[in-house]
């Protein structure tokens, strides 16, 4: 007997009973979907968080205070320390070099209010270090500094929830019962799943200082690298310049400060993307063992019924390989089509949003769905397919 006419007797038994095979491949498609849609969601929430950090400016590291005292956190860091980072000949892969302070304000205009995440006070090289382009407007000067102008760029988030539909730009602001003239609008970077960096108001340092904060330590320096592959080495810079302000000595593995950078918050949160992944793919992989789980029983019920059957064909002189080829084509052509009924639903299911998060769909989780479909109906078919290849005719025949 030729292989196709053992797929032919394949077919014919899987047809043989549409509702329970319509019910085995629904098992299955449930499976492979979950693998796959779950797998996307890992792999969307790890290109999100990649995306939202490169927005956040690529050569950009961060200086923070420690901790000291019974006061909790607290800043050493002055705008004597940022002079001295602004020094070309000690810090010659230092781009920029931008202090902040930051404190949250409720924002007014006319009859609305908004209680904004960030107030910013800093200089204009942060514009470009925090990868903050202006849409809108402009962006403030280095003479606005000089002079304490109060002015202000909002995030788009800002902007929206304190104008809605009136141009921001050109209107007068109450930020901590202060009036500051708006001057522009940030163009809209994301949400990075922690915080959103588009709730900001952005103004010149001594303005915010003077108006809001007072004067004293900074809260953080902003510093850019000349180039992506210069950041190991601005940063070995940046050290010895803290250590020498901060009169850190050598050796000490506690220092006043911390210097963070974007690579280290791309490689720890998508390590945890990954991981996210991983679960997320093991907990969709049982669905896809219960449905292997369902065609050996399935199986099962279809060499009982067609114990008889299987005995006719065995005294006519259909040898063992026969009959056990027809029941595990049978097992597959189930997984198959509900394996392709998964990818079918995966794709559809790809092109919306689950719990916020926009799937990416990779092709080797397609493929490795497809892989473990027939690996399942190979290996939970091969026990019945056994048992009826096994039968003796004479036992099969005598079955009621």
């Amino acid at each position: 007997m030729s292989i196709f006419e053992i797929f032919g007797f394949a077919l014919r038994g899987v047809a043989a009973n549409k509702l329970r095979s319509g019910l085995t491949v629904l098992g299955i498609l449930i499976g492979v979907a979950a693998v796959i849609l779950l797998v996307a969601v890992g792999n969307g929430s790890a290109k999100q968080v990649e995306d939202s950090l490169a927005a956040l400016g690529t050569n950009t590291l961060t200086v923070q205070g420690g901790r000291g005292g019974d006061t909790g956190y607290r800043t050493d860091l002055t705008l004597d320390i940022v002079k001295a980072l602004q020094d070309r000949e000690s810090a010659p892969d230092v781009k920029s070099v931008s202090p902040v302070v930051s404190t949250s304000q409720t924002l007014t205009f006319g009859d609305a209010s908004y209680d904004v995440n960030a107030v910013i006070g800093t200089y204009p090289s942060y514009f470009s270090a925090s990868n903050s382009v202006v849409a809108a407007g402009s962006a403030f000067t280095e003479e606005d500094v000089d002079q304490a102008a109060r002015v202000v760029v909002l995030g788009p988030t800002t902007a929206a929830e304190l104008f809605g539909t009136v141009d921001p730009v050109g209107q007068r602001v109450g930020i901590g019962g202060q009036i500051f003239s708006v001057i522009g609008v940030l163009a809209k970077k994301g949400s990075t799943g922690f915080n959103d960096p588009d709730d900001v108001a952005i103004a010149p340092l001594p303005a915010v200082q003077r108006a809001l904060t007072g004067y004293g330590p900074v809260s953080s320096i902003t510093i850019e690298a000349v180039s992506a592959d210069a950041v190991a080495a601005a940063k070995a810079e940046i050290t010895a310049i803290l250590n020498t302000k901060m009169h850190v000595a050598d050796g000490t593995s506690s220092t006043p400060y911390q210097i963070r950078d974007a690579s280290q918050l791309l490689e720890t949160r998508t390590a945890t993307a990954e991981t996210f992944t991983v679960l997320l793919g093991a907990v969709a992989g049982i669905s896809l063992v219960v449905g292997g789980i369902g065609i050996t029983n399935i199986m099962m019920v279809s060499v009982t019924e067609r114990t008889r059957e299987i005995g006719i064909r065995k005294a006519l002189g259909a040898p063992r390989r026969v009959v056990l080829t027809q029941f595990l084509i049978e097992a597959t052509l189930l997984s198959l089509a509900g394996g392709g009924s998964g990818v079918a639903a995966a794709l559809i299911g790809a092109n919306f949003e689950i719990v916020g998060i926009k799937p990416v769909i990779m092709p080797d989780s397609v493929v490795l769905a497809l892989g473990v479909c027939v690996a399942i109906g190979l290996f939970f078919g091969s026990y019945p397919a056994s048992r009826a290849a096994g039968l003796r005719p004479i036992d099969a025949l005598r079955y009621e």
